[in-house]
């Protein structure tokens, strides 16, 4: 083990510690609620996402039904949560593939996932990570990449690169949780604009910590 996999490990185990129920801050009950749940989160909060989905998946309760809205109804009940045109027409045109190619079922491959319109990797890894129990990667969002990379787990800036580092570093088995537990301390404590390093208890391990941040 390399003093670098010593000291992400070492940061695992106090996150484990810090945020023992960190968990998926999207409300879901099916594999396609969480899809559409992430789909609509990009840009905006989650707990406003999950203010608009609470109707959205009453309105709407399978694939079937999302693929038939119309565009126009779909933007009025996205609308809050931001760019609602864009996101409205790809979770039309996602749930019609859904549809047609699989039977009105989420797929459960990265490949299929990311080949529908509007998903990216972040998206399909949530999807597969917390709706299917089967990770092939780890989440990288805005707070994933902001902490990591304050933390010396990555040099990158680019979301799928960043991904990889934390993938050699994070055993698979903890991707999941990891991601949430960054997410979390993100959130609280490792804030974009102005950390809390003198209440964090990964500071001793945090390069960033040693010197201010702006």
């Amino acid at each position: 083990m390399t003093k670098k996999q010593e000291r992400a490990a070492d940061i695992v185990s106090r996150l484990k510690r810090m945020y023992p129920k960190a968990k998926c801050s999207l409300d879901f009950t099916t594999e396609l609620e969480l899809l559409i749940a992430t789909m609509l989160s990009a840009q905006s909060t989650d707990a406003r996402v999950n203010i608009v989905t609470k109707s959205l998946f009453r309105k709407y309760p399978d694939a079937g039904s999302f693929a038939r809205a119309p565009q126009v109804e779909m933007e009025r009940d996205v609308r809050q949560t931001g760019f609602y045109r864009n996101k409205a027409k790809a979770v039309i045109a996602a749930a019609k593939m859904i549809v047609e190619n699989h039977g009105g079922a989420v797929p459960r491959t990265m490949e299929e996932l990311t080949a529908l319109p509007g998903v990216g990797r972040k998206t399909a890894n949530v999807v597969l990570s917390n709706a299917f129990r089967t990770p092939v990667g780890v989440v990288v969002d805005t707070h994933v990449t902001r902490v990591s990379g304050r933390l010396g787990l990555t040099s990158h800036s680019e979301a799928e690169k960043i991904e990889q580092d934390l993938m050699k570093l994070i055993p698979m088995k903890e991707w999941t949780s990891f991601s949430h537990r960054l997410i979390e301390h993100g959130r609280t404590i490792c804030v974009a604009r102005k950390p809390k390093c003198a209440e964090c208890r990964l500071n001793e391990l945090c390069p960033s910590a040693q010197e201010p941040l702006e």
